[in-house]
C-alpha cells in the first residue's frame, strides 16, 4: 500500500476537460465503494454454489478448482497493470472498461453450457475486476480532500471491500437455495448496469501528464509474473507444496518478477517506479495489509466449511451465521478514523491487528459440538472487528505518499497485496488443515490449527508493523 494522493487539483496531475458541475464527493465515493463491493464478493461468492455445479454442469474436482482459481489468478495478476492504466488512460475511463468487461463475462458465465466456458468466463470476470479495483481507490482519494474526511472515505472504501469478501457466502447461499447456481453470477448484470450509468453520470476522468506512456515490457512481465506466481500458490491446494506441479510455476513467477526488477531500473517510464518501496509508510504497510489479507480471507472459508461439514448448518444458515462477523467489519472500519484520531494510524493498525490476533487464538478453540455463540459469533465478531480495525490505517498510510501520478499505480498495489496476501494465505493455511486432520472425521483439529497458525501470522505482523511503520505519522484531526 501506498503514499496518498492529494486531491483533486493535484491527484492526476495534469487535469482533464472537467464536466460543468462537479460530482458531490460521497456519490463519487458510493460509485466506486459499490464497484468495490461487487468484485471483492466474486472471490468468495462461488464457494456455496459448487455443489450444484458439479451436478449441473458434470465438473470433476480439479474442475470445480478452477471455477475459483480463475477469476484469483486473473485478478491479482493483472492488478498493477490495472492501476497504472487508471493513471494514463483515465480512471473513469478504466472504472467504465473493468466493470464493462466483468459485467458482461458474468452473463456469458451464467449462460454457460459447460464447465470450460464457465472457467473462461470467470477468467474474464478477474481482468474485469483487476482493470476497475485500483480506480475505486484512486477514485475515493480523489474525491476527498486530505484530512479527516479522506480517513473516513479510506475507512468506508475498506469496509465495503472487506464486507464484499465476507458476505460471499451468505449471498451465493441465499441465491442458490432461493434460485440456482446461476444466478450467483447473473446478479451481476442488473448491480453492473446500474453502477455503470451512475459512474458515467457522477465520475469525473483524471489522468497523469500527457505524453507518458505505458511501460509494455514491464506490464508483460509483472503480469506474467504475478499469474504465474498465484497459479502456483493455488496448485498447492491440488498438489501440495512439494510437488512439481506447484513448484515450478512458483519458481517461473519469481523468475519473471526478478527480470521484471531489472528491467523497470533501466526504463526511462517505469510502470513501477521502484524507489516507491523506499518510502518506509508504504513498504510496511504493504506487508501488513498482505498478511492481514492472508488470515482473513481464509478465516471465511474455513468458518463456512466448519459451520456446513461439522455443525451440519446448510448454505443459507452457514452464511447467515457469517453476517454478524461482516457487519464486525463495517464497524471497525468505521471506528478506526477515531482511533487513529487520537492515537495516530500506526498504533491504530497495530492495536487492531493485535485485537484480531485474539480473535483467531479464540476460534482456534472451536469444538466439533460448539454453539453458535462460543465457535461462530463471539470470535468472529473480534476476528473481523480487529481486522476493519487495522486495514483502515494501512490503507491511509500505504496511499498517503503517493505522487500524483501514481495514485492508481499505488492503489493497484494495495489491492494486490491483499489479494495475492489472501490466495497465498489460504492455500498455506488449507495445506495446514489437510496436514493436522488425522482423518476425515477429525475435521475440527485441522480447523483449528489453521486458526492458531492465523494467529501467529497476525502477531507477526503486529511486530513488523511496530518495528518498521514510520513513528512520524501524525493523529489525523
Amino acid at each position: 500500500m501506498t503514499g496518498m494522493p492529494q486531491t483533486d487539483s493535484v491527484t492526476g496531475s495534469t487535469p482533464t476537460r472537467r464536466s460543468i458541475r462537479t460530482p458531490r464527493p460521497w456519490l463519487v465515493v458510493l460509485v466506486a465503494c459499490a464497484g468495490q463491493f461487487l468484485v471483492v464478493l466474486d472471490v468468495s461468492v462461488m464457494n456455496v454454489a459448487l455443489p450444484s455445479l458439479k451436478a449441473d454442469l458434470g465438473l470433476g474436482a480439479l474442475g470445480l478448482q478452477w471455477v475459483l482459481n480463475a477469476y484469483a489468478i486473473a485478478f491479482a495478476g493483472f492488478m498493477l497493470l490495472g492501476g497504472r492504466a487508471a493513471d494514463l488512460y483515465g480512471r473513469k475511463a478504466m472504472f467504465l472498461a473493468g466493470l464493462g468487461l466483468f459485467t458482461a463475462a458474468s452473463v456469458v458465465g451464467g449462460l454457460a453450457p459447460e464447465g470450460g466456458h464457465l472457467i473462461a468466463a470467470r477468467a474474464a470476470q478477474g481482468l474485469g475486476a483487476a482493470v476497475l479495483s485500483p480506480a475505486t481507490l484512486t477514485l475515493v482519494t480523489s474525491a476527498v480532500p486530505a484530512g479527516a474526511a479522506r480517513t473516513r472515505a479510506i475507512a468506508t472504501w475498506t469496509a465495503v471491500g472487506a464486507a464484499g469478501g465476507a458476505a460471499g457466502g451468505f449471498v451465493g447461499g441465499l441465491l442458490v437455495d432461493l434460485l440456482n447456481w446461476r444466478w450467483v453470477l447473473l446478479v451481476n448484470a442488473p448491480l453492473g448496469v446500474l453502477i455503470l450509468g451512475a459512474a458515467a453520470l457522477w465520475l469525473s476522468e483524471s489522468r497523469t501528464a500527457a505524453g507518458r506512456r505505458l511501460d509494455l515490457p514491464g506490464a508483460v512481465l509483472v503480469t506474467g509474473g504475478l499469474a504465474t506466481l498465484a497459479y502456483g500458490i493455488v496448485q498447492t491446494e491440488m498438489a501440495g507444496w512439494t510437488s512439481a506441479a506447484t513448484l515450478l510455476p512458483l519458481l517461473g513467477g519469481l523468475v519473471l518478477l526478478a527480470v521484471f526488477v531489472a528491467v523497470e531500473k533501466r526504463t526511462r517510464e517505469p510502470l513501477v517506479p521502484l524507489g516507491i518501496f523506499r518510502n518506509r509508510a508504504v513498504s510496511a504497510a504493504n506487508t501488513g495489509i498482505m498478511l492481514c489479507g492472508a488470515s482473513s480471507f481464509a478465516m471465511w472459508f474455513f468458518m463456512t466449511v466448519y459451520a456446513q461439514n461439522v455443525l451440519g448448518y446448510p448454505p443459507l444458515q452457514a452464511g447467515l451465521a457469517l453476517v454478524p462477523s461482516s457487519l464486525a467489519v463495517l464497524v471497525g472500519s468505521k471506528a478506526a478514523p477515531r482511533l487513529m484520531a487520537v492515537t495516530g494510524a500506526r498504533a491504530a493498525a497495530i492495536a487492531g491487528t493485535l485485537v484480531a490476533a485474539a480473535g483467531f487464538a479464540w476460534q482456534s478453540t472451536m469444538t466439533a459440538d460448539g454453539t453458535f455463540l462460543t465457535t461462530i459469533l463471539g470470535p468472529g465478531l473480534v476476528m473481523m472487528a480487529g481486522i476493519g480495525l487495522a486495514t483502515t490505517p494501512l490503507a491511509t498510510l500505504a496511499t498517503s505518499g503517493a505522487a500524483p501520478g501514481d495514485a492508481g499505480l499505488v492503489s493497484g498495489l494495495v489491492n494486490t497485496s491483499r489479494t495475492m496476501g489472501g490466495a497465498l494465505g489460504l492455500a498455506l493455511l488449507t495445506t495446514v488443515a489437510a496436514a493436522a486432520t488425522p482423518d476425515p472425521a477429525h475435521l475440527v483439529h485441522g480447523y483449528a490449527t489453521a486458526f492458531r497458525v492465523s494467529a501467529a501470522i497476525l502477531l507477526t505482523a503486529a511486530a513488523l508493523m511496530a518495528l518498521w511503520l514510520p513513528r512520524r505519522t501524525a493523529p489525523t484531526s
